[in-house]
């Protein structure tokens, strides 16, 4: 019984056909499986998805934006607030000066 020179191997991920060499182990060819091509109609609908969902995606982000420089602008207040209610405390002292 002759022993093959060479197994052939489907990948689970990608179902492509690897032929290694059975002696060595090396991998030698490798065919990637054939993809059906879309039509016309669907790449379109694709196409538009797709757009939509940039869209949407550049409006959210638009919103945080206009949001975070409101949140920015209490904070700020917030802190201006407080400085200037802490304004006839203690100066304040550098903990490195103090060696």
């Amino acid at each position: 019984m002759a022993e093959s020179k060479s197994w052939t191997v489907i990948c689970p991920c990608c179902e492509a056909a690897i032929v290694v060499d059975a002696q060595t182990g090396i991998i030698i060819s490798h065919e990637e499986k054939a993809k059906p091509l879309a039509s016309f109609e669907e790449m379109a609908k694709e196409m538009e998805r797709q757009k939509k969902l940039r869209e949407q995606v550049f409006s959210q982000e638009l919103g945080s934006v206009k949001d975070r420089e409101r949140l920015l602008e209490e904070k700020f207040k917030e802190a201006l607030k407080r400085a200037e209610k802490d304004k006839g405390g203690a100066p304040y002292i550098n903990p490195l000066d103090l060696d």
